[in-house]
């Protein structure tokens, strides 16, 4: 083999190596190209999903502030709680007092 059939064997080869690569990209472009249709509904999905963590962000304020208001009214529950067993037992021991006193007549 002399050497303008090595360049041309070479460069022949250079050039199937060339195309196959172009083919492999063409074919794997044309199978993987997403179609207008399929942007539609990617669009469409990407709406509903930030429409939907809209929503989500919506109910996670609303259960917050629910918990609060509900935090809230125990705390003052449990108070009122407290003050009026703190009452009864003022009132208990005023009609303890109030027995012996009689018993004490």
């Amino acid at each position: 083999m002399n050497r303008t059939e090595f360049v041309i064997v070479t460069a022949l080869i250079l050039f199937v190596a060339f195309a196959l690569g172009w083919f492999a990209y063409w074919l794997l472009h044309r199978f993987t190209a997403v179609s207008h249709a399929d942007m539609g509904e990617l669009d469409r999905m990407a709406q509903e999903l930030q429409e939907a963590e809209d929503i989500r962000d919506q109910a996670i304020s609303y259960i917050e502030a629910r918990e609060y208001e509900l935090t809230q009214k125990l705390t003052q529950t449990e108070a009122e709680l407290q003050a009026a067993m703190d009452g009864l037992r003022a009132a208990r021991g005023e009609i303890e007092y109030l027995r012996r006193q009689l018993d004490q007549s």
